[in-house]
């Protein structure tokens, strides 16, 4: 096997695996506070506490991924041309 070929199935497994993940599970964890809904803080002597409610998931702590957020808008656009 040729390695162009090589490297075409390999990119070709890895978009298929990603489809499948975002079909199977569409929500991941925020990114910006790792799925925790809320930032750490810590005080003056450096414990931990609860900071402010995530802004970007407003504090569920999961997010859409972005190839589930892709597939939805084009299926929103395909939809909105074709009615």
């Amino acid at each position: 096997m040729t390695p162009i070929l090589l490297a075409i199935a390999c990119l070709l497994a890895v978009t298929l695996g990603y489809g499948g993940l975002c079909a199977a599970s569409p929500f991941g964890n925020c990114r910006k506070c790792r799925g925790m809904g809320h930032e750490l803080k810590t005080d003056r002597k450096g414990r931990l506490k609860r900071g402010k409610d995530c802004r970007r998931c407003k504090a569920t702590g999961k997010c859409i991924r972005v190839g589930r957020w892709l597939y939805n808008r084009w299926t929103r656009v395909y939809r909105a041309g074709t009615g």
